[in-house]
């Protein structure tokens, strides 16, 4: 069976640059690998085909003969710089020259081909609990953070003083090692730095090798008016340092209002129940209602007014945390029936109850209803 030409394997014309013929196998590699396309059983064999063809064009003597002879350059002992292409330890070969583009995001890989980098510090939790009046107006607030913060002694290197990090003699100084298993070539964290590229001859008697220590941190936190239970603050690089002079890991704020004695919040609207008495109810009038600034308000409460009636007090409610206006403040009427009465206000009652004709239609409306289901159940029986 006659083998496709290289460059049409590849996808390339016969003058194509190795730069050109690099990136066409890296497309055709990330396209065909077998891992890439469990359901396509030919992907294996389309793949190990374009590994021979760049194995072939990657090589400028194996090209110059693969150009002269084509794939008779490659048998018969005709020789052209190497052999037989395509063999087990080719694979490898070629591969490996876009293991890491392919596959280096995916396995932590060191972009690019440099020393690995270190390690970014923890991100960290801080549970903030603030009044509804400090999340109404907004506070800076100074709190302690216990975390771990680079070390002073060794500038976060791990290394005692006069002496530095030495590169790793196992995977020299990348981080990761590469083992051979069968088709594939697996890559590894390296088990003698722990993927730092560099051991620590000589440890810092103050962290220990380690390059950071636990100390407390005070920091001064800017909470904006108008935050709510669940609120997220992050302060960037106010996290844990990372390990061996890495970058610091975020800080995470959480906001908890705390509940209030009189308001109750919803998104950014207040409501407040506020009690008015029978008689300022029945006869209308003007009362007084707190606000969250620390203000008042006056209300005017229509004669009839029932409990539960509900009044709007606009702009009176929490700020909207990103600025653009103020929630509302909503007042709910509590009607309070009087207790403790004495023998002459229980005589006024008696005398107001009997004069009364059409002062209760809500009463006078659910006893007519009543009325008639009863009518209605008894013509049943």
């Amino acid at each position: 069976m006659s083998k496709r030409d290289y460059y049409e394997t590849l996808g390339v014309s016969k003058g194509a640059t190795a730069e050109e013929i690099k990136k066409a196998y890296r497309r055709k590699a990330k396209e065909l690998h077998p891992d890439r396309n469990a359901d396509n059983p030919a992907s294996e064999g389309l793949f190990k085909e374009a590994n021979e063809a760049y194995e072939v064009l990657k090589d400028s003597n194996k090209k110059a003969a693969y150009d002269r002879y084509g794939h008779a350059a490659f048998e018969g002992g005709m020789g052209g710089g190497g052999g037989r292409p395509g063999g087990q330890g080719d694979f490898s070969s070629a591969f490996s020259d876009v293991f890491d583009d392919l596959f280096g995001d995916f396995m932590g890989g060191r972009g690019g081909g440099g020393r690995q980098r270190a390690a970014r510090g923890a991100d960290l939790r801080y549970n903030m609990r603030v009044t509804l009046e400090e999340a109404f107006g907004g506070l800076q607030k100074t709190i302690n953070v216990p975390t771990a913060v680079s070390c002073t002694s060794c500038s976060g290197t791990g290394a005692a003083s006069g002496s530095k990090p030495a590169t790793c003699g196992t995977c020299s100084g990348m981080g990761k090692v590469r083992a051979q298993q069968g088709f594939f070539t697996v890559e590894r964290t390296c088990p003698s730095c722990s993927g730092a590229g560099q051991v620590i001859q000589n440890p810092c008697s103050s962290c220990h090798g380690a390059g950071r220590v636990e100390k407390d941190r005070a920091l001064s936190v800017n909470i904006p008016a108008g935050v709510e239970t669940g609120t997220r603050i992050r302060l960037s690089g106010e996290g844990e340092a990372g390990a061996r002079g890495g970058p610091q890991g975020d800080l995470y704020i959480f906001i908890e209002v705390e509940d209030h004695q009189i308001f109750e919040r919803e998104g950014n609207n207040l409501f407040c129940n506020v009690p008015v008495s029978m008689t300022s109810a029945a006869l209308g009038g003007d009362i007084e209602v707190p606000n969250i600034d620390g203000g008042r308000s006056r209300v005017k409460i229509p004669s009839g007014s029932q409990s539960g009636r509900q009044m709007r007090l606009r702009s009176k409610g929490m700020p909207f945390v990103r600025g653009g206006g103020v929630g509302d403040m909503f007042i709910e009427l509590q009607v309070e029936t009087p207790v403790n009465l004495t023998a002459r206000q229980k005589e006024i009652l008696k005398e107001f109850e009997a004069l009364s004709t059409d002062n209760s239609p809500e009463s006078q409306g659910f006893f007519k209803k009543v009325k008639r289901f009863w009518d209605g159940v008894k013509g049943q029986e």
